[in-house]
Order: C-alpha cells, then structure tokens, then sequence
C-alpha cells in the first residue's frame, strides 16, 4: 500500500485544517472558485442560449451556436469538473497536487480561456478566440502538470485508472482546439460537422464523460452509504469501454470512416451500460433512504439513454434527412450534456456543503445557536434544491426538443430555465454559509458554551433568521 504523501509546507497551506481533513485536500478557496465559477458559466450559457435559439434551429453548426456549445463544455461543465478533481482526487489517491498556487493560476488562465473562445466565436473575432485558446491551452498544460504527482499512486483500482484516462482525454481535446483554431486562420482543411464532432466526442466522453464515471464510484458509495463487495467490474467495463470507444469513434468520425466510427459508437455504448449497471448496483445496496440526490443521479442517467436514443436516430436519417440528422446530433449533444449537468448540479447539494461545513469547523463553528452539531444539511434550504431539480431537468427537456424538432421556442425555454438554476444554486448555496461565517462573535461563542445557549437565543432573537 502506498504510503500518504504529505503536503509540502507553503504560505497558501490550509492553516485552519480540521481534524480529520487529509492534509491533500487543498484549502476550500480552490475548489470553491472552480463550483462558483462553473454556476456562472451556467447562467451564461443559459442567456447565450436564448439569444442564438433562433440560429441554433436554422444551421447548429453557426459560429454562434459553436460559442454557446464552448461555454457549456468549458465554463460550465469543465470548470465544475475541475473543482470536483481539485476536491476529489487527493482524496481518492491519497496524494496532494503539486501545488495550491499552481491550482489558483489553473483556476485563472482556465476562466480567462474558457470566457474568451465562445466569446471570440459568438462575435467572430477571430484574435479573441486565439488568444482564448491559448489560455486555455496553457490551463491545461498547468493542470496536467499539477495533478501528475497525485495520479501517480498505483493500486487504487478504477478510480484512479479513469482520472488518467480522463486527463489523456483533457489534453487531446485541447490539441484538437489548437488545430482548429490555427486552421480557422490558415484554412488548411475544411471544418465540417464529422470534424467537428471528432473534437466534442473526445471533450463530452473521454475528458468529462470519464471523469464522472471515475468520480462517481467513489461519491456513489458515500452518499448513498453502500457498500459493494467484490471487484467493481461494471467499474473497469465502464471506463475501459468508454476509452477504448472513443480511440475509435474520434478518428472514424475524423477522417469519415463510417465502419471505425460505428465500432467506436456501440463500444462507447458497451461502457455506457456498464455505468448504468453500475449505478444500479449501488443503489440496490444503499442504506440511505431514498432521497433528492438519488432523483438527481437517476434523472441524469435517463439523459445518458436518450442521448444514445438522439445518436441512433441520427445516424439512421442522417444519409435521407440530412437536416434532421444534423438536428438530431444537436439534441444527442444537448442530451448528453445534460447528463453530466444534472449530474454536477445535483452533486453540488453534497459536495459545497460538504467543502463550506469544512471551512466553519476550521473557524471554530461547528454548532447552531441552539447547541445543537451543524450538519450537512443545514447549509442550504432541501425544498429549493427541489426547485433546482425540476429547473434543470425541464430546461434539459425543452432544449433536446427544441433542436429534435427544429423550433426555437422551447430552445428559448430551455435557457431561461438554465438561468434560473443557476440563480438558484448560487443562492441557495451561498446563503446560509454567508450568513454563519457572519455570525457576530458573541453568538459563536455562545454556541461553544451550553450554559450560554439561552443568552444566545435572546440574541438572535433580535434578527429574523432561520438556521434550520
């Protein structure tokens, strides 16, 4: 067994850790930044998409359309990816990154970049995506660099397996990136829609499509408190299948061969069952009730199989109906990211509260103003989330049947909904942490010292709140 590697001694080391807290896990603020960043890249996204919902059902390989996809794939979903790797990781090898400083300069140049292409595609400046793309290029590269040490460990199963092909998967698409934004200069071959797709099939499955397959056997089992025995196959299927599928369908897609593309495409589908199998299993073996979280995880699963169902359908009227095959790639691409977005959105309800409830502990609280211990739960309101989840879901649903049928109008909706999620989440998840960390001296004090809860309640009492 590999030993714990500790974090070197540094002026950005978590000074306030808690008990408990493996010394790998970087301070709060890094992968905070990532999980705020990626809620307002969500919102973005959402009020892009209402302004180009027009264009996207007229031709959804438009500059405008591609910016929109950028700024789901990079300022939504990778940036939230990151905060979970950042987060997750150390956790999981049981080593740290190479640096807490080397993460807040990832976290910078990969905002900066991941802001900058969509913008520069949506507004066609062609300088603007240059150097957005060499933002996010050099992201990429301080990113491997960081997490290198950390996946270095051997013997932790498929996890850890998944991560490396994971970050493979990350500075593949990001070469593809580079290619193509120097072509879209130089002209040196024709960016079509199978070229295209070559790129968004290694960025959704190989970089964010495998990292939740990887992360999710290690958040599965804790959130949901079962306990698997044996040796995870459906695990190792999962992320072998999804590898090897997507070594096949990129290139087949690439240099349209239709056999190496269809090899590549029911391989990925052999890995997306086992997923779902996989899944299936923890939750016949879960002791915990039932509860939001699971209808987050099972609602974006049923996304992972219409995506399938949106491919399959594609590709047969594609060669017949070229325009609802190109409409229906759009809906497999908007489904398939919903997966992991409603996946990421409802793992947000446990893991910032998870990262916030660590960050009180180190400020020394770590009770309600009636003594009683601060949990996980109370950090944020359970019937919003609920709110959140009927948002995400509904906004999911209306844009896979906007692109699906060609109508701008339920596009439209789709945005406004992705809006008010994020609006939602960012409240709600901000709102009760906000309002502890400024909780006067006197209260928490108060909460250290039974004797003095009653003291404590005639303070409180002179402001409404709700510490529920």
């Amino acid at each position: 067994m590999d030993a714990v590697v500790p974090l070197a001694k540094s002026a950005d080391e978590w000074k306030n850790r808690p008990a408990g807290i493996p010394n790998g896990v970087p301070p709060p603020s890094v992968p905070l930044s990532f999980l705020v960043a990626a809620v307002l890249g969500l919102m973005g996204c959402g009020v892009a998409i209402l302004i180009t919902r027009s264009t996207a059902v007229v031709d959804p390989t438009d500059d405008r359309v591609v910016g929109v996809a950028h700024l789901a794939m990079l300022a939504t979903l990778s940036m939230g990816v990151l905060g979970a790797i950042h987060q997750f990781a150390p956790v999981i090898t049981q080593r740290p990154f190479r640096s807490v400083r080397l993460s807040r300069v990832t976290f910078i140049t990969w905002l900066i970049g991941s802001w900058l292409l969509p913008i520069g595609f949506m507004a066609q400046l062609e300088g603007v995506v240059e150097a957005g793309g060499m933002f996010a290029a050099l992201a990429v590269t301080l990113f491997v660099i960081n997490i290198t040490p950390s996946l270095a460990v051997q013997g932790k199963g498929a996890p850890v397996t998944g991560l490396r092909f994971a970050v493979i998967g990350f500075v593949v698409t990001a070469c593809y990136g580079v290619v193509y934004v120097i072509d879209r200069r130089g002209n040196w071959f024709n960016l079509s829609g199978h070229v295209v797709l070559a790129h968004a099939s290694v960025g959704l499955l190989a970089w964010l499509g495998l990292t939740y397959f990887s992360v999710s056997e290690k958040l599965w089992p804790m959130f949901m408190l079962a306990h698997v025995p044996g040796r995870h196959r459906n695990a190792w299927l999962g992320i072998w299948s999804l590898f090897i599928g997507v070594l096949l369908l990129s290139p087949g897609l690439l240099f349209a061969i239709p056999w190496l593309a269809i090899a590549g495409a029911l391989t990925v589908s052999v890995g997306f069952g086992a997923h779902i199998c996989s899944l299936i299993t923890y939750i016949r073996h879960r002791r915990r009730a039932a509860d939001l979280h699971l209808v987050f995880i099972v609602s974006s699963t049923v996304w992972l199989v219409a995506g399938v169902g949106f491919a399959s359908s594609g590709a047969m009227v594609m060669r017949h109906h070229h325009h609802l095959g190109v409409a229906l790639v759009a809906a497999t691409i908007s489904a398939l990211a919903g997966w992991l977005l409603v996946a990421m959105v409802g793992h947000a309800y446990k893991i910032v509260p998870f990262i916030v409830w660590s960050s009180l502990r180190g400020r020394g609280i770590s009770k309600k103003v009636d003594g009683s211990p601060l949990m996980f739960a109370d950090l944020f309101n359970h019937r919003w989330s609920a709110v959140d989840c009927a948002l995400i879901n509904g906004g999911v649903l209306a844009i896979c049947l906007g692109f699906a049928a060609s109508t701008s109008w339920p596009i439209g909706v789709g945005g406004g909904l992705l809006v008010g999620t994020g609006l939602i989440t960012a409240m709600n998840l901000s709102w009760r942490p906000i309002r502890l960390f400024c909780r006067p001296s006197a209260l928490r004090d108060a909460t250290d010292n039974p004797a003095s809860i009653t003291v404590a309640a005639q303070l409180r009492s002179k402001g409404p709140t709700d510490e529920r």
